[in-house]
């Protein structure tokens, strides 16, 4: 007894002095995206945040607390085109929710379909305004609705719905709706991929066991498949409002800095550039542009939290 009981010690004393190689090719691999993330990242975005607490010239800046975030919500002209903006960038995603998620999960089961020909073609087509930037897509809009050499008012007159047609880009009661669909258009490529991948990954399993109960056609949709993408438009959300809230260049470029008409496209991209570095008559606030840049990533990083809490742990729970 004795005898066994000093061979496994001297066994354990062995393996604990076998020590697991150091894998520092992994750090050497991670380095250089870790130091381009740090830089490009990282940085700025805690310089940011440093800026909002403080005013003043670069050599004289002073620390003054929370000043900046009481100065953009109580000054009265400051909260307006705060909230305008903030109001304006939830109906800008409230259009993405509505129009392109459906749209997205529509398209993923046409083409997911198998006797489906040209399923290839369909997807290159749909996914081909994705790799436009916004600064194309924008102004090849903008000469579509253009009232005077765009295509939309001959098109309209054409079909018979010349009434139709008006400035949606230079009225406000459609301005920023219309840039919500140009933005679904560009977009809708992205979570279609996800919506098509998603239904490619439904085990045929379920499906086969689906049609012994009879659940076949439009009821196997929305019984069994519909459930299963839950997981996937929920990452779309959350990708969707990230992005949305950080929209700028769409905006810009076919309204402007000043986001027009009359700030009824004004977001929150725009609102931070505007503060930030000025614009015709506005002088540049390099501090309050901070501050809005601040509340701008805390209402993203507050979104998201609650989705990872509150939504994808159920979510999981019953994937499992």
């Amino acid at each position: 007894m004795t005898t066994s009981m000093a061979l496994d010690s001297s066994a354990l004393g062995e393996a604990q002095a076998v020590r697991r190689p150091v894998r520092w090719h992994i750090a050497v691999f991670l380095a250089p995206a870790l130091l381009v993330y740090t830089a490009v990242m990282v940085l700025p975005l805690v310089e940011t945040l440093r800026l909002s607490f403080f005013q003043g010239a670069d050599a004289q800046q002073a620390f003054v607390g929370l000043e900046n975030f009481r100065r953009l919500l109580g000054d009265e002209r400051l909260a307006f085109h705060f909230w305008n903006a903030l109001r304006n960038n939830a109906y800008f995603f409230a259009i993405h929710m509505a129009v392109m998620v459906p749209l997205a999960i529509l398209l993923g089961a046409l083409l997911s379909l198998p006797r489906l020909r040209g399923s290839g073609f369909y997807r290159t087509a749909i996914f081909m305004p994705t790799m436009l930037s916004f600064v194309i897509a924008a102004f090849v809009w903008r000469l579509i609705l253009s009232p005077l050499w765009g295509i939309t008012p001959n098109f309209l007159q054409a079909i018979g719905l010349g009434s139709w047609f008006t400035a949606y880009l230079g009225k406000e009661p459609y301005a920023l709706t219309t840039l919500g669909f140009i933005s679904v258009w560009k977009e809708l490529g992205v979570p279609m991929v996800l919506m098509y991948a998603a239904m490619l990954a439904i085990p045929n399993e379920i499906l086969e066991a689906a049609e012994i109960d009879g659940i076949t056609g439009i009821g196997q949709f929305f019984r069994i498949k519909l459930p299963l993408l839950w997981p996937t438009v929920g990452v779309v959300a959350i990708l969707t409002f990230v992005s949305n809230f950080n929209s700028f260049d769409l905006i810009y470029t076919s309204q402007g800095v000043s986001a027009g008409p009359n700030y009824s496209t004004d977001i929150l991209g725009t609102l931070l550039y505007r503060t930030f570095f000025g614009a015709q008559l506005q002088f540049g606030d390099p501090h309050l542009g901070a501050t809005i840049a601040a509340m701008m990533f805390l209402i993203i990083l507050s979104v998201v939290c609650l989705y990872l809490f509150f939504v994808q742990r159920r979510l999981v729970r019953y994937q499992l």
